[in-house]
């Protein structure tokens, strides 16, 4: 255990010995099928969804699918490090658990909070979109006038999100290979959806909506993304506004990124895996793969059938476009309302992953007395119980009382930080361990790790200025609770200094 201070690492041998504990260990019984569906659950959701339509209307024009193929290719080159690590350290945690074995207890713990803001800030925004999905579907079946929603002593209650993450929570409770059963199911459906939206939509386009394929760029206007609202990139490179040329591509890509969020996901369940050194590259890669597939066709579809500026959020006055609207349009009702029953079934898969996310990483941190140590503790179902309960409570009260606006940035940039230490790990411990079996190797390293950061930071830079804002916000107030709680009661840093007294005496 080398390292002192903010800097003492956790070994390899270590966490991987922790996970022996019979108070808090976890029940092996994934495969590398339940792996990848557990991928494509909850990377085709929000994204594919939401974000298609109102990216392309607001930003990139019919480029967007080029902005997704921006998006896949930085993802890619992180999966690849993901891959590795998560072979050589089969633990829970992600992130959080390679940056412990790399950069030390301080870094560990600033991409533990870190991804926070991926998984449980991700849930509750995905929770509220679902919501809005349900009372479409209920609207069909009860009238209009059915709301998700209700007015309690003066707050907005939004219940069908409260709703879902109740029930979802009880699943992650009862096991995790129950909830790869259930996910492989609505993951059928949604994926059923996707293909419907590519093949039927094709009798729909329009070759002269893809023209021009890259808008020139907006003047700066009520209408354009400037101030705070503009890219960094195109701040620091003197573009007057993000929205459409090349400033809004690469803006998009950012944003799109946001698709393609959950893969990583996977990683996390590398402790609840048969044969994880096999299993956790297989799935992470397969998952990402077909997701890139069908995010490029679904994109390319949707511009095609409408002109890209009625897909502008402010075409309308309430500002939401999805999936379903390309085909409302075309005087396909039956097909949006279809769409609209997939995507509520396509969201609940999404939050259900998140949360095992969520879960999965305050266990690990738990596990290492970086957090209360009570919140690791595993059950009968061999699940950690107690922090299913406090993340289900967190993600609630934020999917019920708070506006989701601004998450999916938020949510982007706290991702890409966690690939980048994730890229430049795999790196560091090539150097430092290169005795540790590894059952998936990065090829061509340092160059794909060093290609992963500056993606990565490049689509940072294409974040908005306020987003960067709240991220630093954040990671302060991180450092706080650090300083605050857990480096005193660190179990590593308790380890050490009862192995410093041991040869002192």
């Amino acid at each position: 255990m080398p390292g002192t201070g903010l800097w003492r690492t956790k070994s390899v041998e270590q966490s991987i010995s922790d996970t022996d504990e019979p108070d808090t260990k976890l029940r092996r019984n994934l495969t590398a099928w339940d792996l990848t569906v557990f991928g494509v659950a909850v990377v085709i959701g929000a994204g594919i969804f939401t974000l298609t339509a109102r990216t392309a209307g607001d930003l990139a024009g019919p480029s967007v699918a080029l902005a997704f193929v921006l998006a896949a290719i930085a993802c890619a080159l992180a999966a690849l490090c993901y891959a590795e690590f998560a072979s050589t350290v089969p633990v829970a945690g992600s992130a959080y658990t390679f940056s412990y074995a790399t950069f030390g207890e301080f870094v560990a713990w600033i991409i533990g909070w870190d991804l926070v803001l991926e998984f449980a800030v991700g849930a509750a925004a995905v929770g509220k979109g679902w919501s809005a999905y349900l009372q479409v579907v209920l609207g069909y079946i009860f009238g209009p006038n059915v709301k998700t929603t209700a007015e309690v002593f003066g707050l907005t209650v939004d219940w069908g999100a409260l709703l879902l993450v109740i029930v979802l929570a009880l699943l992650l409770t009862i096991g995790t290979k129950l909830s790869s059963r259930v996910s492989l199911v609505i993951t059928g459906i949604k994926v059923a959806i996707v293909l419907f939206v590519i093949f039927f939509g094709l009798s729909f386009v329009k070759s002269e909506n893809y023209t021009p394929f890259i808008p020139e760029g907006a003047p700066a206007g009520a209408s354009s993304a400037t101030g705070v609202d503009q890219s960094l990139f195109s701040v620091i490179a003197g573009g007057a506004t993000s929205t459409y040329g090349v400033f809004g591509l690469l803006a998009a890509a950012s944003l799109v990124f946001f698709a393609f969020i959950g893969f990583d996901v996977v990683a996390t369940t590398a402790e609840e895996t048969k044969h994880p050194q096999r299993a956790v590259p297989r799935g992470i890669l397969g998952s990402l793969a077909i997701v890139t597939v069908l995010y490029v066709a679904v994109s390319l579809v949707v511009v095609g059938m409408q002109p890209y500026t009625q897909l502008a959020t402010s075409a309308e006055p309430e500002g939401r476009k999805t999936l379903a609207t390309a085909f409302a349009v075309n005087g396909q009702d039956w097909a949006a309302n279809v769409i609209s029953i997939g995507a509520l079934a396509g969201l609940t898969t999404v939050v259900m992953v998140l949360l095992l996310g969520q879960i999965r990483v305050l266990f690990a941190m738990s596990r290492d007395g970086l957090l209360p140590r009570g919140l690791a503790k595993t059950g009968k179902h061999g699940t950690p119980g107690r922090a299913t309960i406090f993340v289900a409570i967190m993600v609630g009260i934020a999917a019920t009382f708070f506006e989701a606006d601004k998450l999916e940035e938020m949510v982007n940039v706290g991702t890409l930080f966690a690939f980048i230490l994730v890229s430049a790990g795999v790196w560091v411990l090539r150097k430092t361990r290169p005795d540790l079996p590894r059952g998936f190797r990065v090829p061509w390293v340092p160059l794909i790790p060093i290609l992963a950061i500056l993606a990565c930071l490049w689509l940072m830079l294409n974040l908005s200025v306020l987003t960067w804002l709240r991220f630093l916000a954040w990671m302060v107030l991180g450092v706080i609770v650090y300083f605050a709680y857990s480096r005193r009661n660190s179990l590593l840093g308790k380890r050490m200094k009862e192995d410093a007294g041991d040869s002192v005496s």
